[in-house]
């Protein structure tokens, strides 16, 4: 894991909240990664045993085992004076994700195309229609959910397991550049515009319009993320510890 410098200013445990007395680490573990997930633990922020065990009535022992398991996947980084704090996009590894994504997520529907009975089109176009629910009543709290449920529900058609466990080893950085890009109500439209052409698509049984259409969607939100990066879109810009060349964006 490549070592970071960050700011290691402590961060709020009041969301926190209590927890059940059996599989402590892992509830710790789920908490504090949701956290992290949502922006409630912005990059930099320090991970501080004691306050975490404080807030939660525990003991610092599954405290530190969620943190270590946090550390293995990539969510937060060891400090060069010890400790942890919340790791931060890099431009690099972004190109990464968006790249990786196009691939496997565009061969995904690919397979879909190609497997799914018609009566599974009809839970995505529910999905579909939530979706345009919650834009219409300016509800964008609830896109991103809705958003990765009707991706997951595209890609279960491929029935490739080991694709869709591929796919879903990057589901928690996914999910934050979803959630980034999906802040932007503009943006959502554009989203669900081109979940519904995927759908008129996949009822045509055109295999290689849905996987071009998948990929477009991938672009489309990959530009989006860089043009913000570049205009310096604070929105964004704090979610990234680390530039090209080692720079800092925060």
């Amino acid at each position: 894991m490549e070592k970071q410098e960050v700011p290691t200013n402590t961060w709020s445990t009041s969301k926190l909240g209590s927890i059940k007395k059996e599989n402590l680490g892992t509830q710790v573990f789920e908490k504090v990664k949701g956290m992290i997930l949502r922006g409630d633990i912005p990059p930099g922020r320090r991970i501080i045993e004691n306050e975490v065990a404080d807030s939660m009535g525990i003991s610092r022992t599954p405290v530190r085992e969620a943190v270590h398991r946090l550390a293995a996947e990539g969510f937060v980084i060891q400090l060069p004076k010890g400790g942890y704090a919340v790791r931060g996009l890099t431009v690099s590894g972004v190109e990464e994700t968006f790249d990786i994504r196009s691939t496997l997520e565009s061969f995904a529907a690919f397979l879909a195309v190609k497997r799914f009975a018609d009566e599974e089109l009809l839970p995505l176009e529910e999905k579909i229609d939530e979706f345009q629910r919650c834009l219409d009543g300016n509800d964008l709290s609830e896109l991103t959910r809705i958003n990765t449920d009707f991706h997951e529900l595209l890609y279960a058609l491929s029935r490739s397991p080991r694709l869709i466990k591929m796919i879903h080893d990057l589901r928690d950085d996914i999910f934050l550049l979803r959630k980034l890009m999906l802040n932007s109500a503009d943006m959502a439209r554009l989203s669900n515009k081109d979940h519904r052409e995927m759908i008129r698509a996949m009822k045509k049984r055109d295999c290689g319009k849905v996987e071009k259409l998948v990929k477009e969607h991938i672009t489309r939100g990959r530009e989006y993320v860089f043009r913000q990066i570049e205009n310096g879109n604070p929105s964004i810009t704090q979610y990234f510890v680390e530039q090209e060349g080692g720079e800092e964006s925060q």
